[in-house]
């Protein structure tokens, strides 16, 4: 029997992996079984244990530490689950495991993988996040990866540039686009409602830590507020940070804040069905989240874009981005609620595919896995004609001569 386990550690990363997942559950059979393993932050009450919100079976749950305050914490994260997801590993003997994304510890899981001869089917390689750690995170998951599904022509070629054979490199699209189609179906009454809100206007904010910054948190956060208490004829529903370094602290910090402004409801997570139908609704959605340049723009939604987080993404003409100052923030959510800007996004047409990653994915990944001929022993692809000019042909054989001589 072949085996292939996904793997998700985040509600968001369970988000873009449950189309795919559902696709993968109709092939199985007796020769081929799915497992879906849960770690991370949903297995955590501090990050509310999001596992609750899975709607698929569970095979195998893998606490990890999720500490985030320090440097050392992250990599302590790291270091559990280095060694927990290898045990799995050599237990299980997968033939492949699909991870997504950009998150620290997925790339101590791909390391596992890569240990243990395991290929891997990486989502989304190829974006670029220069605020973040993501940024290094996800293109060294993309070198120990086997397969990859991108979600954008652009990120596309920058796998390829970053030597992966463009025949394992596929573009079909974000999953995001497939949930939109096929979960955002609440209404808006339904969807405020759904977290104790009457009609009304409203936004949808994530704040994240920006981890390639050193600036002061707390600073940061009482930006957001400040501008958030410049709107108070509108709701701002929050969702909790992530458990980057910084994330707890930023979380703190929302809850002090909910407190005292009347216009802030902070929640620590909304699950995917509410979250994108409250998104659908929106006046805009504020923070700086990937959703806001994914998801957003599908649902001709602006978003007004916070800092340097999500910079390098491919945009829409839809999002607005702004500095990580009160009044930046300001100005941009003012410009993002003007009749100009939300014609400008009833006409944007997302470049992140049109609604059938899942089960292009789905279809790929059983294919190989089944039918296919893996060689974990890669091969640097070059880019260009030049690889295969005669001149640098002879100067490789000349320069290999030359250093077995010298050996000799």
């Amino acid at each position: 029997m072949k085996k292939i386990a996904v793997i998700t550690a985040t509600r968001a990363e369970y988000g873009l992996l449950s189309p795919v997942i559902k696709e993968l559950r109709k092939d199985e059979s007796n020769g081929l079984k799915i497992d879906l393993i849960v770690t991370g932050t949903h297995l955590c009450d501090t990050y509310g244990m999001t596992i609750k919100d899975i709607d698929d079976r569970i095979d195998h749950q893998i606490p990890i530490s999720v500490r985030s305050n320090t440097e050392r914490d992250i990599s302590a994260n790291q270091a559990d689950a280095l060694i927990k997801f290898t045990d799995l590993f050599l237990t299980e003997k997968y033939h492949a495991v699909m991870l997504l994304g950009d998150r620290y510890e997925t790339l101590a899981i791909a390391i596992a993988a890569g240990n243990t001869k395991i290929p891997i089917f990486h989502l989304c390689g190829g974006d670029t996040t220069e605020g973040a750690l993501d940024e290094w995170i996800r293109h060294s998951i993309t070198k120990i990866s086997y397969m990859h599904y991108v979600t954008n022509e652009e990120s596309r070629r920058r796998v390829i540039q970053l030597g992966e054979d463009p025949a394992r490199v596929f573009d079909y699209g974000s999953t995001s686009i497939d949930n939109i189609l096929r979960v955002a179906d609440m209404n808006k009454t339904e969807a405020l409602n759904s977290v104790g809100l009457g009609d009304c206007r409203y936004a949808v904010c994530t704040y994240h830590p920006v981890t390639m910054e050193d600036g002061c948190v707390d600073d940061q956060v009482n930006e957001f507020v400040e501008a958030i208490k410049a709107y108070p004829q509108l709701n701002f529903i929050v969702t909790k940070s992530n458990a980057d370094q910084g994330g707890a602290r930023i979380n703190e910090l929302l809850d002090e804040a909910e407190k005292a402004v009347d216009n802030l409801h902070v929640f620590t997570s909304l699950g995917i069905h509410r979250y994108l139908s409250l998104m659908k609704h929106a006046e805009f959605v504020f923070g700086n989240s990937s959703s806001g340049i994914i998801e957003a723009p599908a649902f001709k939604v602006p978003t007004v874009n916070i800092g340097d987080r999500q910079r390098g993404r491919l945009q829409s003409a839809s999002i607005i981005n702004c500095k990580a100052d009160r009044k930046s923030m300001i100005l941009a959510m003012e410009r993002a609620m003007g009749d100009k800007h939300r014609a400008i996004c009833k006409t944007v047409i997302s470049p992140y595919g049109s609604g059938n990653a899942g089960e292009k994915i789905a279809r790929k990944t059983v294919d190989m896995v089944l039918n296919g001929k893996i060689d974990l022993k890669k091969k640097f692809y070059d880019i260009g004609d030049w690889k295969n000019s005669d001149k640098r042909e002879n100067r490789l054989k000349e320069r290999f001569n030359n250093v077995l001589v010298m050996d000799i």
